[in-house]
């Protein structure tokens, strides 16, 4: 894994991408540490020798911006309702993001491209994604208070 210094480079990126998430003070800088997460992780996904890895990579570039498309726009929202007093349900905001946030995880209900990704990675990339890709998400889960999106979530 640890075989050149491009790889290296990826994953310091990967580490500081998750530590700007976790520290961040507002939700837009957040998503930011979100975008270099994901950025920094496909080209240590994508293998050259192998198709599958390759599509993996695809799969897991699209689905992740699909939520990170999705979560820019629940955190737009949220600070138009902060800031231009608009009346918008702060528990619609959180249910948004709540789903948003599971979906970069792989978490159930979203879960539908998990499996299928995981087929087309190597050991260590799978390592990777089920563990170190899903602090980041889950920290921004904790911060929210939507008890009720979780606990259907989990059921």
């Amino acid at each position: 894994m640890f075989n050149n210094s491009s790889k290296i480079l990826f994953i310091t990126m990967m580490i500081i991408g998750t530590l700007i998430t976790v520290t961040a003070n507002s939700w837009l800088g957040a998503w930011m540490g979100l975008e270099i997460n994901l950025l920094s992780f496909i080209p240590l996904m994508s293998d050259s020798n192998n198709l599958k890895s390759t599509e993996a990579s695809l799969k897991y570039f699209l689905t992740q911006a699909l939520a990170s498309t999705v979560l820019l726009f629940s955190v737009i929202l949220l600070m138009l309702k902060n800031n231009m007093n608009y009346e918008i349900n702060n528990s619609f905001i959180s249910m948004i993001m709540t789903s948003t946030l599971l979906l970069k995880s792989g978490s159930a209900p979203f879960h539908f491209w998990f499996p299928n990704l995981m087929e087309g990675l190597t050991w260590m990339n799978a390592l990777l994604l089920m563990t170190w890709q899903k602090i980041a998400p889950l920290m921004l889960i904790s911060y929210l208070n939507s008890n009720s999106i979780l606990l259907i979530s989990v059921i």
